[in-house]
């Protein structure tokens, strides 16, 4: 796919999802979780700046922005898509956004103190592209700075099937919402980021619930306004990661995550 065409298949999955709102309750519940992790990773009191590697979350939903604003004094944000980009600064002007690809990001020297990176680098469609992807991210952290990423989890059996069956049927049936690409497991994670040259200090695996159904029941309660079997729904949803002090975690979760450290 060339970039002009990635950019505006991109730009087209923004508009869509932000204008249908189809998602809401799902993304709520999403957000939720990478709002933990963070809390978890990240020291008690951060400073400094980050660089968030996309805006979905933003363009559709509140996203992590209000969540990293309170821990950092600057907080970035780029996208390939110039109608998230545009979306997320409308929603939030303090934001400062690009739009670059992460395989060349508009940074010239080690800018950040941190890096998260949401589920951004799952949707190239060659490995070399990850490989690239990651470099990037080592290049523009400053030394000691921390890197908090997630992916695909290729060892969870219903994300090793999805990738290996034809994308066109999975979106018609509506398993799938927009293009999925190149990921890895825990351990190919860890392997990736050594070689971009981290340190590797923590894995795990979340979203643990079956992530199909539960996207599906989200919008049909989406769909009938009721607040109160929402609230609970996502009480329901939140008791799944239960799953992530299990020694099973890396077959159950629908992403793998690392917290990693540039050298220095």
């Amino acid at each position: 796919m060339k970039q002009d065409t990635k950019q505006a298949y991109w730009d087209d999955i923004a508009d869509r999802f932000g204008q249908s709102g189809a998602q809401d309750l799902w993304r709520r519940h999403s957000d939720r979780i990478n709002k933990r992790l963070l809390d978890a990773w990240l020291p008690p009191s951060s400073s400094g700046s980050v660089l968030k590697t996309d805006l979905f979350d933003e363009a559709v939903s509140e996203g992590l922005y209000p969540f990293l604003a309170q821990r950092f004094t600057q907080v970035r944000g780029v996208d390939i898509s110039k109608r998230a980009v545009l979306a997320a600064s409308n929603k939030y002007p303090a934001l400062e956004t690009h739009c670059a690809d992460l395989r060349a990001l508009p940074f010239t020297e080690p800018t950040f103190d941190c890096v998260v990176s949401n589920s951004s680098l799952d949707h190239f469609t060659e490995a070399s592209d990850v490989d690239q992807a990651m470099g990037e991210l080592f290049r523009v952290i400053r030394p000691g700075g921390l890197l908090v990423i997630t992916m695909d989890n290729l060892q969870n059996p219903m994300v090793w099937l999805r990738n290996h069956l034809p994308q066109r049927l999975l979106q018609k049936v509506g398993l799938i919402p927009y293009f999925v690409g190149e990921t890895l497991t825990r351990r190919g994670l860890a392997r990736g980021l050594e070689q971009a040259g981290f340190q590797v200090t923590n894995t795990t695996a979340v979203v643990h619930c079956p992530r199909a159904v539960a996207v599906a029941r989200c919008a049909k309660l989406q769909r009938l306004g009721d607040i109160d079997r929402q609230s609970r729904y996502l009480e329901r949803l939140g008791r799944w990661e239960r799953l992530e002090t299990w020694p099973g975690r890396y077959f159950t979760g629908y992403f793998v995550a690392a917290r990693a450290r540039r050298p220095g």
